[in-house]
């Protein structure tokens, strides 16, 4: 049986590790011919050499346009097109508090999250319309929902992303290319420990942390991992969303549904510790 990607081309930023890498494989899985692009360039020939002609790595910061346009190229050069972006490739930032805001990263950090998927979108645009239409997707987070889950930065810039794919939405679904975002929640992988400006190696094992502790914090008892977040895009991707487009899909193992006495029966109601004793007693 075909895949549910058979046929279809794709690009698909940050692709070599945590969430970019676990749709890589997805993808591929379905059918899906794939540019994974990335700066991780060693993971990138690796991840050529796992699947032969069908994935192939293209080196790409998404704060340049030109190494943005020559990833996407490189999908019509190769694979002779283009039907689906994910712009995924993101950071976080240390700066939490607004004393601590450096002008400089700011900008860096919004170059890196919203300029980036923008770009993305300008250069995908005319590959896609040469194919009669395409899915863009962006990693928005739910960061860019509520204040709390990330970093100043970080969440003014996945809350701009949520905002980008409807404004984009709005423009291209006319000619049949469809935006969404996703809202991933506490997934397993390395951006919360470079979030703390730890090294690469050592936010890597912050995944195991979040593996162990997740099921603690959220209504669904088990750690979100970037599999999870394939899962989305994949729909998302594919015809089976094609009456889609402008909205974000929250996948947050219900992290952001209230507080924690809402899921919780072990945890007080704050009502109840204020007005508990105004309560009129029950009939007995």
């Amino acid at each position: 049986m075909a895949g549910r990607l058979q046929g279809k081309v794709a690009v698909i930023t940050g692709g070599v590790s945590g969430i970019g890498l676990g749709t890589v494989e997805l993808f591929a899985a379905e059918g899906c011919q794939v540019v994974a692009a990335d700066i991780q360039d060693e993971k990138g020939r690796m991840l050529e050499q796992r699947f032969p002609g069908q994935v192939r790595y293209a080196h790409c910061d998404v704060t340049s346009e030109a190494e943005i346009a020559a990833a996407l190229g490189l999908a019509k050069s190769e694979f002779g097109g283009l039907d689906i972006l994910f712009n995924n490739a993101g950071i976080s930032d240390s700066m939490r508090l607004i004393p601590e805001i450096e002008a400089d990263r700011w900008s860096w950090i919004f170059d890196l999250l919203v300029r980036g998927p923008a770009l993305g979108m300008k250069h995908a645009m005319p590959l896609m319309l040469e194919r009669g239409g395409g899915s863009i997707i962006n990693t928005a987070s739910i960061a860019g929902l509520q204040a709390g889950w990330g970093p100043i930065a970080y969440s003014s810039a996945k809350a701009a992303v949520i905002h980008l794919s409807r404004c984009a939405a709005a423009q291209l679904s006319p000619q049949k290319i469809r935006v969404n975002a996703i809202c991933p929640g506490l997934i397993a992988t390395s951006i919360f420990g470079a979030s703390f400006g730890l090294p690469r190696e050592v936010a890597d094992q912050m995944a195991a942390r979040i593996v162990e502790h997740a099921p603690t914090v959220q209504p669904v008892p088990k750690a979100g991992m970037p599999e999870d977040i394939a899962q989305a895009a994949l729909y998302l991707a594919s015809d089976a969303s094609a009456f889609v487009s402008g909205t974000h899909i929250v996948v947050d193992g219900g992290i952001t549904v209230g507080a924690r006495h809402a899921w919780d029966a072990e945890a007080g109601s704050p009502f109840m510790a204020l007005f508990g004793d105004l309560a009129p007693a029950s009939a007995g």
